[in-house]
């Protein structure tokens, strides 16, 4: 008999602290989310003139996540033209300004609506860029953290790149690389 109230006792704050847990963490709201990659054709890639709906949905996710954290994000690019990649490409080359993309036209995820990118917003609304600033004081950076996000929505973040980081970046290639998307462009 003890022991049968001792186990109702342990079940019963069981329950409770996985209540509370659920109560209080704002990311479990959409655990219908599937943490795998859904089947995309390269053609259903190609034939997009805009953000593919399954990286739409994650975008906005993103931004809520992050609302939810105290770090108010503004989406600043999503599908881009090739002609205007090669524009952003020429920026710091062969145009005024500073470098900000290593990808020509076509070799950008952004190209095919796989990808976007987003920027920060201090506490008047303002855009920043400082990848180091902690607005929300969690002991992690706003890009990080939002870049954690990101990478827990099943994106890629360009932040983890070797090389040429790219804080704000996101993608989403449902397994295909630029060169596979570029042949099913090719023949179409």
């Amino acid at each position: 008999m003890k022991w049968s109230f001792g186990l109702t006792i342990m079940w019963t704050g069981i329950f409770i602290l996985a209540v509370l847990f659920f109560v209080d963490n704002t990311d479990i709201m959409e655990m219908t989310e599937n943490p795998f990659q859904p089947e995309v054709s390269a053609e259903e890639i190609i034939a997009l003139n805009g953000l593919h709906p399954s990286v739409e949905e994650k975008r906005d996710r993103l931004v809520r996540r992050a609302g939810s954290r105290g770090i108010d994000i503004v989406i600043t690019e999503e599908y881009r033209t090739n002609e205007e990649q090669e524009e952003l490409y020429a920026q710091g080359r062969s145009e005024p300004g500073q470098v900000v993309t290593s990808a020509r036209g076509g070799q950008s995820y952004h190209n095919y609506g796989l990808a976007f990118d987003f920027a920060v917003l201090d506490e008047n609304g303002e855009i920043h860029w400082d990848t180091e600033r902690d607005g929300n004081n969690s002991g992690t950076s706003d890009y990080r953290e939002v870049g954690e996000i990101g990478k827990d929505l099943g994106l890629e973040w360009g932040g983890d790149w070797q090389g040429f980081r790219d804080y704000p970046h996101f993608q989403q290639s449902y397994g295909w690389n630029i060169s596979d998307l570029q042949r099913a462009e090719d023949n179409l």
